[in-house]
């Protein structure tokens, strides 16, 4: 391996120009002139015009690289298993699993009846759903109650915005009912023929209905049962693990809300569970003689609770776990002779098995420093096998079975990483920097062993820390393209995530926002200091929230890295948070703040990466977004891109791709997806000056 200086591409390319048309924007009193405004016309001439001016340059610029992002696609692409077959999970009568054929891009769906040695029903072929689009994404199917009808949501345009169709299994016939702009969240009642589905507000994409359709009918006539009023609430639905009751969850930052029907009887009125207080967040499962809620009213980390199914008010609950300072609660399974908790200490997952009877409980051990553990699928209850996942920053995902009775842990399967990828190159580590009010930030790292602390090498720190998010420490084979050119890559665990419980989210939220992007200055540092990374040879990335970050701390530490990518970054704070007509706009006040009150305003106002766009130099820059994007604009990354090559005093590179078919996701294909990865790590590695020797 050797290090060179960049050469840069031989002849740089006319900069795009956005046309400067002012726009004044006034609130409490106080005018902000916005001169890139227009931008968020995606039907527009010009806008569209400049995006691809923007995407042409950025291909110019890149043509010095084009020949190591292709070796870097199919280096990626060859580390994947092109015929692969997930673990199978058993549903009903039958066992259900998705598996890839070579050279495709998109999934088959499909089953056995009873065991795998029954022939394979292909039940959807996603490439046939696929063919003449552009984009297409299946978001969610579900089985009818008979096992007989398949509903599945279908996307091509990348906005979320799906429609749901349906199959006949045991004919093959595609029904000729099909529902249109829906969210893809549905289930099924009991009866084989009644589906609830969620629909979203066409203007803000917010899920705030949920309609009842029965096979056959006119889904134009479907029935609303639902409807969320307020629009800080987003709406779903879903059925219980004992299939016997339908949900309707309402949920939003600071509170829930339940309504419950028995699935027998679809054609019923939905009951409400515990009605919405502010400040309460209440989830709720049912199996036996039960409802399961897991809560935060008097217990910040959350405890669980049960109550007979006639008794659902608050003040009927019973605790069966109670609530620990220094212990996240964040999830539960439900089985007929044990309950299964996923719960975060000292910032790790932990599974902790609870027998009903009077047995006692027991946790896995899972012994790396840093890693993530997760519930798999369970859909059986009466079982005593629990499916779940690990992964590392060194171990692909592996699947298991766990007997929760004899405590044996049966080995399933694991990513397959094709070539010469072996778990023992690679070295992985927790450590903590420190904030600047005292508070530990954790940090997970990894890179391939032979590796000297010698701040000799490049780094890559990575980095989300909004809506309780936490970014667990899991593998990824494409990162293997920077390990083995000697990049270190480090995850910076701030504050805005819940890694260390509900106080590390409400310490990176609101009017302590600033707390996230402090932390990760305060990470970066830390890896400086420790000779984890060269410091003329430090590169950041973030998407959507985390884009935010990026352009955060760009804006305040601008010399600390020498490199930045932000995807779909969610730049424009303040001018969105003042748009309600915006998707997530009014469900995101309180993780933000609403910019209509004056002390959210000028709160927002003094981190917002477009308003504090300065002259100044700024790192190397790579920028990507989606015309279609339905979460974050695409004009929020065009805007600042717009403005920062107005501002900033240096030559280094900025670069805007625009994919014109995509949204928030990105490309659809399970390859096509890993040629944006490539050109990241090609701008990255060349930044760098690392190439092979």
């Amino acid at each position: 391996m050797t290090t060179r200086s960049p050469l840069g591409p031989p002849v740089f390319p006319v900069l795009p120009h956005a046309q400067v048309i002012p726009h004044r924007l006034e609130q409490h009193g106080q005018v902000r002139v916005d001169d890139y405004y227009w931008l968020n016309d995606r039907t527009s001439p010009d806008v569209l015009a400049y995006l691809q001016e923007e995407n042409d340059y950025a291909t110019a610029m890149r043509q010095h690289t084009i020949d190591l992002e292709q070796t870097l696609f199919e280096e990626i692409k060859g580390r994947i298993k092109q015929t692969d077959l997930s673990v199978p999970f058993k549903q009903g009568d039958y066992v259900y699993y998705v598996r890839y054929e070579e050279g495709k891009e998109y999934a088959l769906y499909c089953r056995k009846k009873g065991s795998l040695r029954s022939p394979e029903e292909i039940m959807i072929d996603g490439n046939e759903l696929a063919a003449g689009h552009d984009y297409f994404s299946l978001g969610n199917w579900m089985i009818s109650s008979g096992q007989d009808i398949l509903a599945y949501a279908t996307d091509t345009q990348g906005r979320r915005i799906y429609s749901v169709c349906f199959k006949n299994l045991t004919t093959g016939e595609t029904l000729s009912d099909v529902i249109h702009s829906a969210t893809g969240n549905m289930d099924w009642g009991n009866d084989n023929c009644t589906l609830f589905y969620a629909r979203q507000d066409p203007a803000t994409l917010r899920s705030f209905q949920i309609h009842r359709h029965v096979l056959g009918a006119d889904p134009s006539q479907d029935e609303l049962v639902y409807e969320e009023s307020d629009e800080t609430f987003s709406a779903f639905v879903a059925k219980s693990k004992s299939k016997q009751y339908l949900m309707i969850g309402s949920h939003q930052t600071m509170s829930s809300e339940y309504w419950y029907l028995n699935a027998d009887t679809p054609g019923g009125v939905f009951t409400i569970f515990q009605p919405r207080e502010r400040g309460h967040e209440y989830d709720v499962d049912h199996l036996g003689e039960h409802f399961f809620i897991r809560t935060n009213d008097h217990a910040k980390n959350f405890r669980l609770m049960k109550t007979t199914v006639d008794a659902t008010q608050k003040a009927q609950w019973q605790e069966v776990i109670p609530h620990r300072d220094d212990v996240f609660f964040e999830a539960f399974e439900l089985f007929r002779e044990y309950v299964v908790v996923e719960e975060r200490k000292h910032g790790l997952i932990h599974l902790r098995i609870l027998p009903h009877a009077r047995e006692p409980e027991h946790e896995l051990d899972f012994g790396e420093p840093t890693y993530l553990a997760t519930l798999g699928d369970n859909y059986e209850s009466d079982t005593s096998l629990l499916r779940f996942g690990y992964t590392s920053m060194t171990t692909p995902m592996t699947i298991y079975d766990y007997h929760m009775a004899t405590r044996e842990k049966v080995f399933l399967k694991q990513e397959e990483v094709l070539g010469n990828f072996q778990i023992s190159h690679y070295q992985t580590e927790r450590h903590f920097a420190l904030a600047a009010d005292g508070t530990e930030i954790p940090i997970s790292l990894v890179y391939r062993k032979g590796f000297s602390p010698n701040g000799a090498h490049p780094l890559l720190l990575y980095g989300y820390g909004s809506y309780g998010a936490s970014m667990d420490a899991s593998f990824s084979s494409p990162r293997l393209s920077l390990l083995d050119h000697g990049f270190v890559y480090a995850l910076a665990h701030i504050r805005g995530g819940e890694e260390l419980g509900r106080q590390w989210y409400e310490n990176g939220k609101l009017l302590q926002k600033k707390n996230t992007f402090t932390d990760f200055i305060a990470c970066a540092e830390f890896l400086i200091q420790q000779g984890y990374a060269d410091p003329g040879r430090v590169y950041a990335m973030g998407g959507s929230a985390g884009g935010l970050l990026m352009g955060a701390v760009m804006n305040m530490r601008p010399e600390l890295f020498h490199g930045m990518v932000a995807q779909v970054p969610f730049v424009d704070v303040v001018t969105t948070m003042l748009d309600s007509t915006i998707p997530l706009t009014t469900g995101e006040y309180d993780e933000w703040g609403d910019p209509h009150q004056r002390d959210y305003y000028d709160y927002m106002l003094s981190y917002s990466p477009y308003d504090n766009v300065k002259i100044t130099a700024y790192p190397h820059l790579f920028v990507t977004t989606g015309l279609h994007d339905s979460q974050v604009q695409y004009w929020e990354p065009a805007k600042w891109v717009a403005k920062l090559r107005a501002l900033k005093t240096d030559d280094h590179r900025l670069l805007l791709k625009t994919n014109m078919e995509a949204g928030h996701g990105g490309a659809s294909g399970r390859f096509k997806r890993y040629e944006e990865t490539a050109m990241i790590y090609a701008f990255l590695l060349d930044l760098a000056g690392v190439t092979d020797s």
